[in-house]
C-alpha cells in the first residue's frame, strides 16, 4: 500500500493561540493529532506533550520490541495496536504528572487520536472527541466515538444529533488525557483498501463543517495536502470558532501488489507531507 499525506493546523478566527498539535511520520505510516485543553492552564503544552510522547514511544517500540507496554491490551491486537495504545497511556501519565508538578498547569488536558498504517491494516487509538474518518467508495464513515457528554446523550437517546449540535455542553468531555492518572483508551484495527481516504481532525473542523461538506472536499482533490488546506479554509469561512487541525491520508495500491491487479491502472509514488505541525 502506498500512502500520501498532508496536514494543516490553524488558530482559527476567534482564538488567540493554537492549542492543537499534530505530527506525521511518513516513513512509519504514523499520524498523531491532539487538541489541548486548559487555555491559560497550558493546553498547548498538553497537546505537544501528548503528540511527542506517542511518537517517541512508537519509534522506540519499533527499534526495541521488548520495550514495556503500558495499559491493558487485547490478545487479538497486532503489535502496532498494542504499542499505540501503550503510547497513549504513557502520554496520559506524563500530562497528569506534569500538571501535578507545575501548579500553573493544573487543569490542562488533551484529546489524542492516532493512526498507524501497516500494509493493508490500520491501527487506530483515541481518547476524547478528535475524530478519525474513512472515505470509502464515496461514503464517509466516522471510525471513532466521541468521548463527550453530548455524544453519550445521543447514544442513550436523550438528545437527537441535531440537539447535540446546538448544545452548549459540546465541549464537556467524559474522557481526556491528563484528567486522571489512568485513562481508558479506545483501540481497534480496520482493513485498509486502495483509494481509501483517511481523515484525522480536531473538533474545530467538525463543529464548523458538515460531514457532507467534508466528504465532498475530500473527493474534490486527490492531493491530501490541498484537501487539508481546503477543509481548514471551510472551517474558517464558517466562523473558525476554534483551532482547526486536519490530517488527510490517501491510499493507492503498490504497483507490485495484487491490489494493483485487482483495481487496475498505475498509481503515483507516495509522498510524505507535513512531518511536524501544530503548537
Amino acid at each position: 500500500m502506498r500512502i500520501r499525506s498532508g496536514g494543516v493546523s490553524d488558530v482559527g478566527r476567534v482564538r488567540s493561540n493554537n492549542e492543537d498539535c499534530y505530527r506525521i511520520v511518513p516513513d512509519m505510516g504514523l499520524f498523531v493529532l491532539s487538541d489541548g485543553m486548559g487555555g491559560e492552564a497550558h493546553g498547548e503544552v498538553a497537546s505537544a506533550l501528548a503528540v511527542e510522547t506517542v511518537v517517541k514511544h512508537c519509534v522506540e517500540g519499533e527499534n526495541n520490541p521488548a520495550l514495556p507496554v503500558f495499559g491493558d491490551t487485547q490478545a487479538g491486537w497486532s503489535s502496532k495496536t498494542k504499542r499505540l495504545s501503550s503510547a497513549i497511556h504513557l502520554a496520559n501519565k506524563k500530562i497528569f504528572e506534569s500538571a501535578a508538578e507545575h501548579s500553573e498547569q493544573t487543569g490542562m488536558g488533551a484529546t489524542l487520536t492516532a493512526l498507524w498504517i501497516a500494509d493493508d491494516r490500520m491501527s487506530l487509538a483515541h481518547v476524547g472527541d478528535s475524530r478519525a474518518y474513512v472515505l470509502r467508495t464515496g461514503s464517509l464513515q466516522q471510525l471513532t466515538n466521541d468521548h463527550s457528554l453530548v455524544a453519550e446523550q445521543v447514544r442513550r437517546g436523550i438528545l437527537t444529533t441535531a440537539q447535540a449540535e446546538e448544545s452548549e455542553m459540546q465541549s464537556v468531555l467524559l474522557r481526556a488525557l491528563g484528567a486522571n492518572l489512568e485513562v481508558e483508551v479506545d483501540a481497534e484495527e480496520h482493513p485498509l483498501f486502495p483509494r481509501d481516504v483517511l481523515l484525522l481532525c480536531s473538533d474545530g473542523l467538525t463543529r464548523m463543517v458538515t460531514e457532507p461538506e467534508i466528504a465532498g472536499t475530500l473527493q474534490s482533490d486527490p492531493d491530501p495536502a490541498k484537501s487539508a488546506e481546503k477543509l481548514v479554509a471551510l472551517a474558517n469561512e464558517s466562523g473558525g470558532a476554534d483551532n482547526i487541525t486536519v490530517i488527510v491520508v490517501t491510499t493507492n495500491a503498490d504497483s507490485k501488489s495484487w491490489f494493483s491487479w485487482l483495481f487496475g491502472g498505475k498509481h503515483k509514488s507516495a509522498n510524505g507531507n507535513g512531518i511536524a505541525g501544530g503548537k
